[in-house]
């Protein structure tokens, strides 16, 4: 696939536009943040977590994200219950296996989710790629300390045994499909200094999602202008404390034009 600039700044606009409703089922410790860069690029957060009402709100959204952030038992049986709700509603369901391979719980949580949900797109780190992918990978609470040996090998065997796009953010992103890969070179480091920064890009690609029908083309500008955004913050934010704000202010108002001259984008 050619990525044409003007096709991905399309996708940014029609979110804009269109105003997407997102129903996040997310990290409890980022749910603020999730939701604010939502507003920011003008969708429509909706943050639900009881069994009680999910299918229901799921059924009256665009796009579903799953987040294994802060895990427990009625979470999860939430999220499989919003999840099949997506799958036959066609809403795409974006899913981040936010420290997946912590604990006993959380791998068998997300083998529940990857085996019974189908998956419009992954977001994690190398270490939580490598580690959905059966290969090696170590975190230090929910970071990425190391990834496996093969971070494309990894991403492209997990597409192709989930049939999802699957993101292994980092200082580059990869963005791979079973047939294709795409490096986005935006963001810059201070980024990974702020909590929940993870969890406000796998918000931001559905909301993407939600409005374009080829899930590479969405992902990919989802975070190459996400990216750009953070370039952007980062040159008026003083740290980590300064940045949130910025960011947010950077997310709202970062025009096509900005996009179209500044993303990276190589095949």
């Amino acid at each position: 696939m050619v990525f044409q600039t003007e096709r991905l700044i399309q996708v940014l606009s029609r979110v804009r536009e269109q105003k997407p409703v997102v129903h996040a089922i997310t990290n409890w410790v980022t749910a603020n943040e999730v939701a604010a860069s939502l507003h920011a690029i003008g969708a429509r957060p909706i943050m639900a977590i009881d069994r009680e009402e999910v299918e229901e709100i799921t059924s009256r959204t665009d796009a579903l994200v799953l987040n294994l952030g802060t895990p427990s038992r009625a979470r999860i049986e939430a999220m499989l219950l919003a999840g099949s709700r997506a799958n036959k509603e066609n809403h795409p369901v974006i899913f981040d296996p936010v420290g997946v391979s912590a604990s006993k719980f959380r791998i068998e949580s997300t083998e529940r989710i990857l085996t019974k949900i189908r998956v419009t797109a992954i977001r994690g780190n190398p270490a939580e790629i490598g580690s959905l992918a059966g290969q090696e990978g170590y975190l230090a609470g929910v970071d990425s300390v190391t990834g496996p040996k093969d971070l494309y090998r990894a991403a492209e065997h997990l597409s192709k045994k989930t049939g999802a796009i699957v993101v292994a953010s980092g200082p580059q992103d990869m963005i791979v499909s079973s047939e294709e890969k795409v490096i986005v070179e935006n963001g810059h480091p201070i980024m990974g200094q702020i909590t929940g920064m993870g969890c406000m890009l796998t918000a931001v690609i559905g909301a993407f999602n939600a409005v374009e029908r080829d899930p590479m083309v969405a992902t990919v500008s989802a975070i190459a202008f996400f990216g750009l955004a953070g370039e952007q913050a980062a040159l008026l934010a003083k740290g980590p404390g300064t940045l949130k704000p910025v960011f947010l202010d950077t997310l709202f108002s970062l025009t096509p034009d900005q996009m179209q001259r500044g993303i990276k984008i190589r095949l």
